[in-house]
């Protein structure tokens, strides 16, 4: 048998058993066992009983990112995922007394700084530099009261794996592994972060983040082009903010700003936990009153109600560095909500995702004027209206103009033709297969639960969402690429390599 009949074969073979494995599985079922509680102060806890093994997945997701953040503080949000395992007043500190006594001079001192580089050209760059050496020598001080990662440590001699946070524009995840007969330890200890925040090694941390930046934004081509693409797509609305922050808001981040954005977005009635795994849900409910019911309840911070107006003329950034040529183009689309976003994803996945998609065969494939490509459809969040995004790596002696023109062609095939039945089938059968993998383990249904909460304002979307896919048709997909696809609308970034 030859080589392109093998690969035919087992291509047909792989999209039947995806699509019986996507039939097969019962979302219902899984669903039904969801216990939802919500406690007397407003937060919400998801809870999915599975005994296939003595461990228990946790996630605690504040419904707040970089979009929330202050003017003056863009990276706040991002900042607390640095903060997250810090300690409380009692875990990591010899004596929170005095190591409390040097915070406080570390604020003084800050607000020192900040007051003369308030003074713009009439600053005095040797006052702040003193300054400066006199916040160093109160921070450590400080330290000498730190017991550095006691909150990690104290976790991973119970057994705990996979600890970690992370930020996006629209929500905040912390979340652990824990065998089974952990979880008060974990009520006690993740509710003590909430109720009791400590925010030491501010000053130090700061310096962490910014160092950061240096290296996945100024030092990255790639990363720079990313931010500026962003930024001039959104004029409005606060995606257009850097997830990370630009350095000088970095560089003044003081606690007190930080504290009381913590005030603001970490409430009871902003967070949602989703505990999966080997645990009786009512005793979860239990143990959540007596420790998360500590949580002073206060209101449900407002959402964001700034539009993006309509974008009418093409915008265009051209970044000139030392690098490999990129092309980045982005349309305006709904958000997650919408009735439109599972067209839009499935435009997404049949003109740029895989080995199979247009931009693929046409550009990678057939005139070889690419090395990658790729579509996705909810860029750089997904809770308010965002972008479909197109990315195109020139291949060496290609262009990015020469990229462009293909991708303009395929958008053009995508809004005149409508998608073969054939792959109208392959296409729902790779996104159910998406969310049978995103439910094949504690931490993805937990992860899955708590984010879609946030982002929709409802769990129930994770199973919802094998309805909405069943529900797309080719015309569907046709009439979102002619809706959203307009050139005229569209954001292009590109990076254009320079001699080295």
């Amino acid at each position: 048998m030859n080589r392109k009949l093998m690969r035919m074969e087992l291509m047909i073979v792989l999209s039947l058993f995806v699509l019986s494995t996507a039939s097969a599985f019962d979302f219902t079922q899984v669903e039904n066992k969801v216990k939802e509680y919500d406690l007397d102060n407003g937060l919400k806890i998801l809870v999915l009983p599975r005994h296939d093994a003595p461990v228990v997945s946790f996630a605690t997701v504040a419904n707040v990112g970089g979009v929330d953040d202050p003017k003056g503080a863009n990276g706040i949000a991002h900042l607390f995922e640095h903060m997250a395992f810090k300690g409380t007043r009692d875990i990591g500190t010899t004596d929170f007394k005095k190591e409390s006594k040097w915070m406080t001079e570390e604020d003084k001192i800050n607000d020192r700084i900040i007051a003369e580089k308030e003074k713009g050209l009439r600053a005095d760059s040797a006052t702040i530099t003193n300054l400066e050496k006199q916040l160093q020598s109160a921070s450590d001080s400080a330290s000498q009261y730190i017991k550095v990662n006691e909150f990690g440590e104290i976790y991973n001699r119970e057994g705990a794996v996979g600890l970690n946070a992370g930020t996006s524009y629209d929500f905040t995840i912390y979340h652990v592994n824990f065998p089974a007969n952990r979880l008060e330890l974990w009520m006690a200890m993740e509710s003590d972060r909430f109720l009791n925040p400590v925010l030491r090694e501010f000053y130090k941390e700061r310096q962490v983040i910014a160092e950061e930046r240096r290296m996945s934004r100024e030092s990255s081509p790639q990363g720079k082009l990313q931010e500026e693409f962003i930024a001039e797509s959104f004029v409005s609305h606060p995606y257009h903010n850097t997830l990370i922050g630009p350095m000088s808001d970095i560089q003044n981040f003081d606690r007190n700003t930080a504290l009381g954005f913590f005030k603001k977005y970490y409430v009871p009635s902003n967070l949602t936990i989703a505990v999966v795994g080997d645990v009786d849900p009512e005793n979860v409910y239990i143990l959540a009153k007596k420790y998360f019911g500590r949580l002073p309840a206060a209101p449900k911070p407002e959402r964001i109600l700034t539009v993006e107006p309509q974008q009418t003329a093409e915008r265009k950034v051209i970044l000139k560095e030392k690098a490999q040529p990129l092309y980045l183009c982005g349309f305006h689309i709904p958000e997650e909500n919408h009735p439109d976003k599972p067209a839009l994803d499935a435009l997404a996945d049949y003109l740029g995702q895989g080995r199979t998609s247009l931009l693929y065969k046409d550009l990678v494939k057939d005139k070889q004027i690419a090395v990658q490509t790729m579509a996705f459809a909810g860029f750089p969040g997904s809770k308010y209206p965002s972008l479909f995004g197109i990315v195109a790596v020139p291949s060496k002696d290609h262009t990015n103009a020469e990229n462009e023109a293909e991708i303009e062609k395929q958008i053009e095939k995508v809004k005149t033709d409508l998608i073969p039945d054939e792959d109208m089938k392959r296409i729902k059968a790779r996104a159910k297969a998406n969310l049978i993998n995103g439910l094949s383990s504690n931490e993805g249904i937990a992860f899955q639960l708590a984010i879609s909460t946030a982002v929709v304002g409802d769990w129930h979307r994770v199973f919802d969402d094998l309805e909405r896919i069943d529900a797309v048709t080719p015309e569907d997909v046709k009439r979102v690429a002619n809706e959203y696809l307009n050139l005229d609308g569209r954001t292009v970034a590109e990076l254009e390599s320079i001699d080295k």
